[in-house]
This record gives C-alpha cells, structure tokens and sequence, in this order.
C-alpha cells in the first residue's frame, strides 16, 4: 500500500513538474464543470445539459478563442473574418467550414446542426439579431452565447456599432475565456489561456511604463464606406482607447460611440500626432485596403496637412487587435513600439 501511494505521489509530482516545464502552473487542475450549468451572458440566462459537441463561431475573434481552447474539433462552421487566423490555428482552420467571410444566413447556421452558436457581437446574434435572434435560435434546440465584451455597460440598440458607456477593460475579455471553458468543461486550458495573456499583457504595461509617454493624441481609423467619405474612428472607451490609456496616449475622439462616422477636417481639427490604421484582408468596405487608406492620407487635400501624415507617424495595426480580442495585448505591443520609433518619448 506504502509503495503504491509513494508510487502515485511520483507520477503525481512528474506531472506537475512537466507542466511546469511547458510554462503552466500546477493550478492549471481546475475542477470539472458540474451540469447543468448556468450562466448569466447579455442579461439572459443561459443552461447547458452537458457540453457542446458541436458549434459555429460567428466572429474571427470568438473563433481564435474557441481554437486557443483547443476545441477545433467542436466548429462545424464559422464566420465574420476580418484577417488571417493566427498561425498556430493554420492548419485546423483549413479543416472547419467557413460559412461566409462577413454575415452567415440563419439558414447556413441551422444547416451545420449546432448544439451552440457562439458570436462576437450582439448585432449578429442577440434580440435583433441579423443572423438570428437568440428566440430563432432557441426554437430550434441551438443556445446561443455572446462575447461578454460587446454587452458590458454597451447599448446596441442605437445601430451602428453601438454605444460603450465605460472604458472596456481585458478583464472582460479574460471572463470569456473562463465562460467557454467552463461551458465546454476544458478549464485546464481556459485558466492556462488566460494566465499566459495576463503575463504578456503585464510586460507590455511595464514597457510602456518606462517609455513615459504622456498624452500623444492617437487617432484609430478602421475602415470607410467611401474613400473620400467619413471615417470609422474609435471611440473613447472601445479596445483602442484601453490601448492609449495603458501607454498613456490621448483619445481625440470623444464620443460614447464604439466606431463613430468622423469627417476628415474634424480629424484634421483634431491634430493627431499619430494615426493608427486597420490592416484587415476584408474588402467590405472601400478603405478596407490598408493599401488604399494610406495613398488617401497621402493624397487627399485635407488629410495630407495633418500632423501625423506629414510627419509620416502612421502605424499599420492588424484590425483584430484594436477589437475585443485575445490579439489586443499585440495592440499595446504595436503602438508602443511605434510611440519609441517615432521618437515622441518623453
């Protein structure tokens, strides 16, 4: 019995120390999830009879944690996709079935059989959902979840994007990561995700700390419907504007909204110091193109005498890391770089 139990207690202390080889820590043992399991998402409550075998992720950012998750083998569908995936997904993702690069019909959803559909925005999946409403979905035996991030102190009945009444913050994004993890009883993984992108995010901070920047007007441009037209410019308490606050930069745009409509002699009013634009593969929109916004900025008659285009203090960003995504620490990462490049360190 003694030798049995010494016996144990060394499988036991390899397996932890293997783990902590691999960088994760002996807490990483979390405790199964007990079903039926109920939570709280976008002021509904949601139950789970057991965890999804099957699920369409409608938004690259719900799908890139999904796979961070390792549940590839869960997707049978997804859509909404702004870039590449990360490349550690590469190869799984060829494997799953895209049902659209933007909006998925209900129908294309149903179609895959999913015991859950898990979405990244509210405009999608939720009361008014372009995809489907949460009641659509229900009626046919499917749950439906929503990013945490696109609910917390947001309005999105006033269309658009929305309108964000408080800063976001990662933590939002980390209490997702537990959410799915716990639906899908994997978290191990989920706590070890989340662990890993706390430590990136905390050096990233520090970095910046050390840089002591101090209110350099940022303006983030995502895309246009026209080229010579308004701009999507983020709003002060989106993803963008956690990323300024944690460098110690200045929002100029200072409305509520999530993506407002700017016109470029506002932006121009503005004086920004430094313009950040979207890098996406999406061609919804005319100024998708990253290509096409910076030969705007060149080009156009206003545009070309802000500060930050004359000076040639333009960052290219990956879209996906100005949203509320588990790529927002590479966000920090970016500007942060690019506030030392640019030599505007105090």
């Amino acid at each position: 019995m003694s030798n049995n139990l010494d016996f144990r207690r060394y499988l036991l202390h390899f397996a932890f120390a293997a783990l902590a080889v691999c960088g994760i820590s002996a807490s990483a043992f979390a405790a199964p999830t007990a079903y039926p399991l109920t939570i709280t998402n976008c002021g509904r409550s949601v139950t789970f009879e057991k965890a999804p075998e099957r699920v369409v992720s409608v938004g690259q950012a719900m799908t890139e944690i999904l796979l961070s998750l390792g549940l590839a083998d869960r997707i049978t569908g997804t859509a909404v996709w702004f870039s590449p995936v990360l490349k550690p997904f590469e190869a799984e993702n060829k494997k799953i079935k895209r049902l659209a690069d933007n909006d998925p019909s209900f129908e294309s959803v149903v179609e895959t059989d999913p015991e859950l559909v898990a979405a990244e925005f509210e405009w999608h999946v939720g009361p008014n959902g372009s995809v489907g409403t949460y009641d659509q979905f229900s009626k046919v035996g499917i749950n439906s979840y929503v990013a945490p991030a696109d609910c917390a102190a947001k309005d999105n009945a006033t269309g658009g994007d929305g309108v964000r009444n408080e800063m976001l913050k990662t933590e939002v994004i980390y209490q997702e990561i537990a959410e799915l993890a716990a639906i899908f009883n994997v978290q191990d993984r989920g706590e070890a995700l989340i662990a890993r992108l706390k430590e990136r995010e905390a050096k990233a901070i520090a970095s910046v700390a050390r840089v002591k920047v101090k209110d350099i007007p940022v303006i983030f441009w995502f895309s246009s419907k026209e080229i010579n037209g308004e701009a999507f410019m983020a709003g002060r308490n989106g993803a963008p504007a956690y990323i300024m606050q944690a460098l110690g930069a200045k929002n100029v745009i200072t409305t509520n909204e999530e993506w407002p409509l700017v016109g470029w002699e506002t932006a121009a009013g503005l004086d920004p110091a430094i313009i950040v634009i979207a890098g996406m593969d999406r061609r919804r929109y005319a100024a998708d193109d990253p290509a096409v916004k910076l030969e705007f900025l060149k080009t156009d008659p206003v545009a070309s005498k802000i500060d930050a285009v004359e000076r040639k203090q333009l960052v290219v960003m990956d879209s996906q890391a100005m949203s509320p995504s588990i790529r927002l620490v590479d966000g920090i990462e970016t500007l942060a770089e690019a506030i030392r490049q640019f030599g505007l360190v105090q």
